[in-house]
């Protein structure tokens, strides 16, 4: 496999989710992206716009097994990770897996779940393993969250720590779809819904090739710099109290050798730094006080920090 074959594995995703979500391109590439950079999505909107079965049609895509979690204020970890039961006719305990072990977990309205049942999955996003009882469980080698949250409703939530929005590869909204996109839409629907019809395009073997092939793609020196130097301006600017961590710096450059696939290229160029550096690095920054008190919007303040950045030349 190569360049062609990657935009290939993209593109059987790319034509099969259109099929289901329509007229969202960009967004299906970001999430692609994200599937082939092993990282993990939190899609921030208002209900009704696809954020579930967009999670659907990824897994279905790939065959692969698929599991939500439906986030209420009462959930314990446990129910997120499982539960060591004693089994009587062997007298030991036996671990019984809770939905956090399968490829794609779709973590629904996370931000109603405590902080306690949010921490649970603090370990399975970093390291793709979980800890019950003391015993260490490993997670698939395909493994991500999608996780969503509804910007608007804040009543009866709890707003994500820093700590949890920083192990998200991207944060992408869907928005609602353009006027002829939404007829088109009640159409596809009239008898049933399009996603029973979705078949398999690729599987997890042809994935975990393409994560390899992935690595060819060259950052060069000049690349790497401005990167660095892109996180870093989100560290000293008095209107961001606290910027990007190095897992944004990792973020771009993953991304970033990605969108140059999508581009048939074998390099990265700044244009593909400058494409993905608003879904990678707007939710890793927090506003200062007098920020907050103005209309912010983090995706345009990293897009005008992004202008600021020489860019390397040669």
């Amino acid at each position: 496999m190569n360049i062609v074959g990657i935009n290939n594995f993209r593109q059987k995703l790319q034509q099969n989710i259109s099929q289901v979500i329509q007229g969202k391109k960009d967004v299906i590439d970001l999430v692609i992206m994200a599937v082939i950079c092993e990282g993990h999505i939190l899609i921030e909107d208002v209900p009704g716009t696809g954020k579930t079965i967009l999670a659907k049609c990824v897994a279905r895509s790939l065959n692969a097994e698929f599991s939500r979690i439906q986030f209420t204020p009462d959930m314990l970890p446990s129910d997120v990770t499982g539960v060591s039961i004693y089994n009587q006719a062997t007298k030991d305990f036996e671990f019984r897996a809770g939905p956090i072990l399968a490829n794609i977990v779709l973590a629904d309205e996370i931000n109603r779940a405590t902080p306690k049942t949010q921490s649970a999955l603090l370990e399975a996003m970093e390291e793709r393993q979980i800890t019950v009882d003391g015993k260490t469980h490993n997670l698939p080698d395909f493994f991500m969250v999608i996780a969503t949250q509804n910007p608007i409703e804040y009543e009866g939530t709890f707003p994500l720590p820093e700590a949890q929005l920083d192990r998200f590869l991207i944060r992408l909204q869907v928005g609602y779809p353009q006027l002829d996109i939404e007829r088109s839409i009640l159409k596809s629907q009239q008898f049933q819904h399009p996603l029973n019809e979705l078949s398999q395009v690729a599987d997890v073997d042809e994935l975990m090739r393409v994560r390899e092939e992935i690595k060819i793609v060259n950052v060069s020196d000049k690349i790497e710099r401005y990167i660095v130097n892109i996180v870093t301006k989100t560290r000293h600017n008095e209107e961001i109290y606290l910027g990007a961590s190095p897992r944004g710096s990792l973020a771009l450059y993953r991304l970033g050798q990605c969108q140059a696939a999508f581009e048939e290229r074998d390099f990265v160029i700044p244009d593909d730094i400058k494409k993905v550096a608003p879904s990678a690095l707007a939710h890793r920054i927090i506003p200062a006080p007098t920020t907050r008190l103005s209309d912010f919007d983090p995706e345009e303040m990293i897009m005008d920090l992004v202008d600021r950045v020489p860019v390397p030349v040669g």
